[in-house]
């Protein structure tokens, strides 16, 4: 990736960088010339990416994105480490399935407090810092791609947990979109869908499923986790300048809509 298209001299925090989508977006986001600050709660699978990664690009961040003293000091970090954090890819997510009716208040609450309130508390400690830029007079001080989900647009058989905790990330991407441009800072939402083929979704795919779920979807196929890392560089990139409170959908034509 070259020009606007790429991310040269940017620093972006991903969570849940250690495993599926977010590791692609550590690739392709250092692919695209990034220095990547990757978060994830599991230690294991921050040092296997560590393993492969060049040192010199990437710093890491251990922890639970749900402690609000976690989420400042992942920008903290990312300050350190690089001078500045130009952006954010609000990844990190867990599933609890269960039907509505057996659903505990545990797995309830689990869900919400990570998918909502963890994404909610990454997005105020990055946005605290770009403003802060801003102030200092820099233009274009950075970009924020929260990650939604089909679910939260059409309902999830025994996921109603996970489905409304990412309803909720469409509204806080547009209330933050709309609060934030005077300052220059973009905020976007990207919702994946056609089963992105990822160790969270392996629970739901099984043949059966993925055959009845295959039908609804035009391209015939999953998506894979490369296909949703791409579109989220480009909403981190220059390219993307003159877009904010946008949703961008790689779901293989699972669900079409217009606006």
């Amino acid at each position: 990736m070259i020009g606007e298209f790429g991310l040269e001299g940017r620093t972006v925090i991903v969570t849940g960088a250690g495993q599926g989508i977010g590791e692609a977006v550590v690739d392709a986001a250092i692919g695209a010339g990034a220095h990547v600050l990757a978060a994830d709660i599991n230690g294991e699978a921050l040092e296997k990416l560590a393993a492969r990664v060049p040192a010199e690009r990437i710093a890491f961040a251990q922890g639970d994105i749900s402690d609000e003293a976690f989420a400042a000091a992942m920008v903290e970090e990312g300050v350190r480490r690089f001078g500045a954090v130009h952006g954010l890819v609000n990844n990190a997510g867990i599933s609890r399935p269960a039907m509505i009716e057996k659903m505990t208040a545990d797995q309830w609450r689990k869900v919400v407090d990570v998918n909502l309130t963890g994404s909610f508390l990454c997005m105020q400690a990055v946005g605290r810092h770009l403003i802060a830029r801003a102030r200092d007079g820099d233009k274009v001080p950075g970009a924020i791609v929260n990650i939604a989900s089909e679910a939260g647009r059409r309902g999830s058989i025994g996921q109603v947990n996970y489905a409304c905790t990412k309803a909720a990330i469409f509204a806080m991407t547009m209330s933050a979109a709309r609060e934030w441009a005077k300052y220059g800072i973009r905020v976007n939402s990207l919702s994946p869908g056609g089963i992105v083929e990822t160790p969270m979704t392996e629970t739901i795919r099984g043949e059966k499923f993925i055959d009845k779920y295959l039908d609804n979807v035009p391209m015939g196929r999953t998506g894979t986790a490369r296909e949703i890392a791409l579109p989220i560089c480009f909403l981190l990139s220059a390219a993307a300048s003159y877009i904010t409170g946008q949703t961008i959908a790689p779901n293989g034509g699972f669900h079409m809509q217009i606006g």
